[in-house]
């Protein structure tokens, strides 16, 4: 922290001289890194239409154009940050723009958070605000974790207003810790852990090192665990709930994800840009240009251990261990310092971090910005289904899997979702599982739903139609040309796979959409 009596004009006439450039560099990049937002009505992240489709249900619940097929059920569980505040939101604008606001507000809480952490720390910016925009387009955010977002973004803050009040009266701490526990169980329960864990870490690291007598740690601790576990209390007191059943461990891919955490789009430009990163990084520590303090190394340690040990799904939640990855890269830098040898190094430095920057940005904004027209094509494709609809998806895929083959199909992924507005129709693939979203399926239509499903494969479907169905048959697509009313089939064009039972609408690079002939 500052301390009190250092004058806030020698802080400042600091930043004015040798720090000026990386701080003029710092904010044009960050002005660029907020652009592709700005620039896309519907940013192609993969869960995003998935939930602009929620937010449209949740906005028009209880009006005359509210969606037949879908109720809203609130209930004392976390995850709903968006949920919470976009429907409000859209009071004042319309829905889609509600949202990116949402996400733009997310990513500007990533930001600030990080600088605001640094500053609390350190009692200047020096390299935060670089990590924050670096991971900015990482790959959890990149596909569409909105609520894991803005709640690590609350949670850098939260952790940065705790170190600033680290010596001040308890009463003060318990209650704004009090708060910010409260908004992060609302927001995401994964940032609430991270929020938890630094901080948890962070007064155990000072018992270590002396700075605190075991009683006066034990208390600070407990005050710190005390609102997450009565808010957990009322949870299940309440019937509430984090999400469904189930938790999975896929030890193979925790080597895998530092290398893939950079970019969600393009695994080569992950795997240059995540090197990069970990090369310089490690030679920078060797030269001793590079240094956690007492704190950031028990910190390091700490996420270190939890990536290994945590499921990669947890509470019904994927990707549970790759969103430590970028907690600890929006952390740590708080407790570290860089002290290059000369100002050619400086510059050197400045270059390469604002490479990684840029190239990420670039293989957003040539992802995202093409977005527009597929994402316009297959909402006028909406136009020519009948309203309260009964809409499929599928995909060409074999195995109905993500197309890890070609990340940038990935954000058509849910599009067809969107159907829930502008056809007011059923689309079995909406988010809707108790414990994560506050929409369910009504019970005429709840034997159809996937609540966190994809599209079926195409030749499930077809096999189907055949009267050869394979074994293991979901249930929801059984009898599927009988249940429903209209297919989109994602993927490249390709012929139609059953001419006597569908008719093609709707045509274009990502999708086709056929009319199902009802079988007598």
């Amino acid at each position: 922290m500052i301390p009190s009596d250092k004058p806030t004009s020698t802080i400042w006439a600091r930043l004015g001289s040798d720090r000026s450039t990386p701080i003029s560099v710092l904010a044009v990049l960050a002005a660029l890194s907020f652009l592709p937002v700005l620039l896309t009505p519907i940013p192609a992240m993969v869960d995003y239409p998935n939930h602009l489709a929620r937010m449209y249900i949740l906005s028009q619940n209880g009006t005359p154009n509210a969606n037949p097929y879908y109720e809203v059920a609130w209930a004392f569980y976390p995850n709903l940050g968006m949920d919470l505040l976009v429907p409000q939101m859209a009071r004042l604008i319309n829905v889609e723009n509600a949202t990116r606001l949402f996400l733009l507000l997310s990513q500007l809480l990533i930001v600030g958070g990080a600088l605001l952490l640094e500053w609390a720390r350190k009692g200047r910016v020096h390299l935060a605000g670089f990590a924050a925009l670096a991971f900015l387009y990482c790959l959890p955010f990149s596909w569409g974790f909105v609520n894991f977002e803005f709640g690590l973004g609350l949670a850098l803050c939260g952790i940065a207003v705790y170190l600033m009040l680290a010596e001040r009266p308890w009463p003060l701490r318990f209650v704004v810790n009090m708060v910010f526990v409260a908004a992060l169980f609302a927001a995401h329960f994964f940032s609430l852990g991270v929020y938890g864990a630094t901080l948890g870490v962070y007064e155990l690291s000072r018992i270590r090192h002396g700075r605190r007598s075991y009683g006066v740690a034990a208390a600070r601790l407990g005050a710190l665990a005390i609102p997450a576990l009565a808010l957990f209390g009322i949870m299940r007191m309440t019937a509430g709930s984090i999400g469904s059943e189930g938790t999975s461990w896929f030890i193979g891919f925790k080597p895998i994800w530092p290398l893939r955490i950079m970019n969600g789009y393009n695994l080569t430009i992950a795997a240059a840009t995540g090197l990069t990163l970990m090369v310089s990084l490690f030679f920078a520590a060797r030269r001793g240009v590079l240094k956690l303090e007492t704190a950031g190394t028990w910190l390091a340690i700490g996420f270190a251990l939890l990536y290994v040990v945590i499921p990669s799904k947890l509470f019904g939640t994927s990707f549970v261990d790759l969103r430590v990855i970028p907690a600890a890269a929006l952390i740590l830098p708080a407790f570290c310092s860089l002290t290059l040898p000369s100002r050619a190094w400086r510059m050197a430095a400045l270059a390469a971090i604002s490479g990684v920057i840029l190239i990420n940005l670039a293989v957003v904004l040539t992802v995202w910005l093409p977005y527009r027209t597929d994402y316009a094509a297959i909402v006028e494709s909406f136009h020519k289904i009948d309203r309260g609809s009964r809409i499929l998806v599928a995909s060409t895929d074999d195995n109905g899997d993500p197309p890890f083959a070609d990340l940038t199909s990935y954000p058509m992924y849910y599009a067809p979702t969107l159907a829930v507005h502008y056809a007011n129709a059923f689309v079995p693939n909406l988010f809707t599982e108790a414990g994560k979203q506050p929409v369910r399926p009504r019970e005429d239509v709840r034997r159809l739903a996937i609540p966190y499903g994809g599209p079926v494969p195409l030749g499930v479907l077809t096999a189907i139609a055949a009267s050869r169905p394979p074994a293991g048959v979901p249930p929801f697509v059984r009898t599927w040309h009988q249940d429903f009313d209209y297919l989109y089939v994602l993927g490249p064009r390709a012929a139609n796979p059953l001419p006597d039972l569908l008719e093609a609408l709707d045509t274009s690079e990502r999708f086709v959409l056929y009319r199902i002939r009802r079988k007598s």
